[in-house]
């Protein structure tokens, strides 16, 4: 089935202008078009359409796998009075005793937070077999890194990071090339207020053609 994806305003993520009232063709898997949605819409009438608020961006990269899925507990939301809800790292995290199975349910939620913020990728390697099923599970690639990033591990890609730094692959100029249909949207009017107010603006997040986070 053929879906468009259309927002005020699509952001390319290279050095192409962002276009105003830009759109996604996506057909299964896979970007069959990207550019004005009047155009798209035109060229394809039957195809179903999304309309978004904000910018539609390529998907982001968050740097600290690692750090955000196997060195941190994502607490489950019926244990928020014990252990509340933002994730758990040091001795606090040493006290609980996780085994196997808490840290693939962990990883888990921890994914589920990161699609939220628009990530489709993170970098460094993960070697616990839990984690690594659940993130190949939701779609997220892993990507090498070289060095340890900046900062403290944050969920949000942004978070001393410009949109272009953060950005995976910017989309292709015509979409026919194959690539996967992976892109957020944010409820942002431009980039940079989108530098400003975070990813955690994020509406929706789709991973192949998938959209495995929407925001209610």
């Amino acid at each position: 089935m053929l879906t468009i994806h259309a927002a005020d305003l699509l952001v390319p993520g290279d050095r192409r202008p962002a276009l105003p009232d830009g759109a996604v063709l996506v057909n299964g898997r896979k970007l069959a078009a990207v550019g004005p949605y009047e155009e798209l819409a035109a060229a394809h009438p039957t195809a179903r359409t999304r309309r978004w608020p904000g910018v539609l961006t390529p998907g982001l990269l968050n740097p600290y796998g690692p750090e955000l899925l196997e060195q941190a507990y994502h607490p489950d939301p019926r244990e928020a009075g014990e252990l509340g809800t933002e994730p758990l790292t040091g001795e606090a995290l040493a006290r609980l005793g996780m085994t196997e199975a808490r840290w693939g349910a962990s990883a888990r939620r921890g994914v589920q937070r990161l699609l939220a913020h628009g990530v489709v990728a993170v970098a460094g390697d993960l070697r616990r077999p839990a984690v690594v099923d659940a993130v190949h599970r939701a779609g997220l690639s892993v990507e090498q890194r070289f060095g340890e990033p900046a900062g403290p591990a944050a969920l949000d890609p942004l978070a001393g990071r410009s949109p272009a730094e953060a950005i995976l692959l910017p989309l292709p100029p015509d979409g026919a090339d194959g690539t996967a249909a992976t892109f957020a949207v944010f409820d942002v009017p431009d980039a940079a207020a989108l530098a400003e107010r975070g990813a955690g603006t994020c509406v929706a997040t789709v991973v192949a053609g998938r959209l495995v986070h929407r925001r209610r």
